[in-house]
């Protein structure tokens, strides 16, 4: 690519200008599947609950282009794209072309600071792309207005305009047509992270293989609603479904392992985390939460306490 971003501020205020943008993890209290449509995506119905696990992502005015990335200790050995195949270097030519002049290209010093499992169904990507989305917008000054920031977002993935959007919602389509949901309650989560990732398309091929039957249409997300609106964490623990969990825990029989420990140690209930393979706990309080926490320990070092519902993509820095 040629040319530069055209920013609509002083030169001196872009250059010395520096934002961070925090994103949360999501985890899919609901995600049922149906079978593939012609265009080879699967129809969902989910619901989205962001929760205080983040990913931040540091941008800095720059003469070139550049993204480097940190990994947090607990989430050992992984494997990161190489250079160029980041999500952030898509959203940086997103909206180089949506905001910009033509065959402009991207300038900036970009950090990613990675906390939330990585390919462990977390939406740790699209966290990223939120956060680059947010912290990209602010440095270049392009003003974009949030309901195109969504659309972006919606070709970047299927998780990333939940990413910036946060708190708890359905999502229709391949999850990307997302509507907020009143949740006033406050969810005590455990989550563990697991060794080695899963790729989500195989997971759903698997899928696929497993049940050549699934209908169309997905499982409705009702019973999850009717339990997030009693505020109930027995109520949501019983109404808790995730049509993948068979297929991740055939290719990874470990899983399903992790669940009966965990349950056993007093969580109300296991589920794994979209496409796996982490694996989380719906617990009755924060205390509950740290109990169970403290149980796995011996066997799970880096079982992880969050909270949900938190905010979406969201400035934390700025200098």
């Amino acid at each position: 690519m040629s040319g530069d971003v055209t920013y609509t501020g002083s030169y001196e205020a872009r250059r010395s200008a520096r934002f961070t943008v925090r994103a949360a993890a999501k985890i899919n209290l609901h995600l049922g599947v149906g079978a593939p449509r012609e265009d080879g995506f699967h129809p969902l119905d989910t619901v989205y609950q962001a929760v205080s696990l983040y990913d931040d992502v540091a941008v800095h005015p720059a003469d070139d282009w550049s993204v480097t990335t940190t990994v947090a200790e607990h989430l050992g050995e992984v494997e990161l794209p190489g250079p160029g195949e980041n999500i952030v270097d898509r959203v940086a030519e997103l909206l180089c072309a949506h905001g910009c002049a033509p065959g402009c290209a991207p300038q900036a010093r970009v950090e990613v600071s990675k906390t939330i499992p990585v390919a462990g169904g977390m939406a740790g990507g699209s966290a990223d792309a939120a956060a680059a989305l947010v912290a990209l917008d602010r440095l270049w000054e392009l003003e974009t207005p949030d309901d195109r920031l969504l659309e972006i977002a919606a070709l970047l993935g299927s998780d990333v305009p939940f990413s910036l959007l946060g708190g708890t919602a359905r999502g229709l389509g391949r999850g990307e047509v997302v509507t907020p949901l009143t949740d006033t309650a406050t969810w005590s989560w455990v989550v563990v992270p697991a060794t080695g990732g899963l790729s989500t398309p195989a997971v759903y091929r698997h899928f696929d293989e497993l049940r050549p039957d699934a209908p169309a249409e997905p499982p409705s997300a009702e019973p999850v609603l009717r339990a997030l609106a009693s505020g109930d964490p027995y109520a949501l623990a019983a109404a808790l479904h995730n049509d993948l969990q068979a297929a991740a825990i055939d290719l990874r029989p470990d899983l399903g392992d992790l669940i009966d420990l965990g349950e056993s140690k007093g969580a109300l209930r296991g589920l794994v985390s979209g496409s796996g393979p982490t694996v989380v706990f719906l617990c009755a309080s924060a205390e509950s939460a740290r109990e169970v926490a403290a149980a796995l320990a011996a066997t799970h070092p880096h079982a992880l306490l969050a909270h949900g519902p938190v905010a979406g993509a969201h400035l934390v820095e700025m200098d």
